[in-house]
């Protein structure tokens, strides 16, 4: 990430990518499962809590990334491994439905600010490949312009965030749940296939395999 790299593909491929990592598509549909049956006002509560609570962790991660992988020892290539590997399972459970988890409680028996803060949150509304680009933007970022173009697209995907699901809370009761299952299946087996392609892209970080035009 070097300030050459500040051009439209850069800017383009940044913005994409923290479109799946903390956009509003992977999250949008556990969210509505999750406060269907909350009243309108709770729902309002929880989307607030679940927003603030990933714009922090993000910018956090996007100041303190590089820190992180000197402190922890490890590299962005290990941190792509095992972001795709999450990524996977979550994108196998879209697909295939919610596994039984250890807590078996239905979602209107637990504390509202709870799901908010996880699973929708993290690892719905930030999840693995946020974590990813946010984390490889802190420790490989060359100078402060790349932080400040990463920054600003990160303001306009959370802009992007409040307006759909503020859209989503007024017409939760509207919309057509097979329709939303349809489209869940389908972007589920979307991220299972970026999920391979950041555990690869990380192998070849490492060195462990080479990928042709990587």
């Amino acid at each position: 990430m070097e300030l050459e790299s500040l051009n439209a593909t850069f800017v383009i491929d940044t913005f994409l990518l923290l479109l799946i990592g903390i956009g509003p598509k992977i999250a949008l549909v556990p969210f509505l499962e999750t406060t269907r049956q909350m009243p309108q006002a709770t729902q309002r509560r929880v989307l607030r809590k679940m927003l603030i609570t990933a714009a922090t962790v993000a910018v956090l991660l996007l100041i303190l990334g590089g820190l992180l992988t000197r402190l922890l020892h490890f590299s962005p290539g290990a941190l792509g491994v095992a972001s795709g590997i999450i990524l996977l399972i979550i994108a196998i459970t879209m697909v295939l439905g919610q596994s039984n988890g250890n807590d078996s409680r239905p979602a209107e028996d637990r504390d509202p600010m709870q799901l908010a803060v996880f699973p929708l949150a993290v690892p719905y509304l930030l999840n693995p490949a946020g974590i990813v680009v946010l984390v490889t933007a802190s420790a490989e970022a060359a100078s402060v312009s790349v932080v400040a173009v990463v920054v600003g697209i990160l303001v306009v995907i959370l802009a992007l965030d409040v307006a759909v699901f503020r859209w989503a809370v007024q017409v939760s009761s509207h919309l057509d749940a097979s329709r939303m299952l349809v489209t869940e299946k389908v972007f589920g087996f979307l991220l299972a296939a970026l999920a391979v392609q950041l555990v690869l892209n990380g192998l070849s970080d490492v060195g462990v395999i080479h990928l042709t035009g990587h």
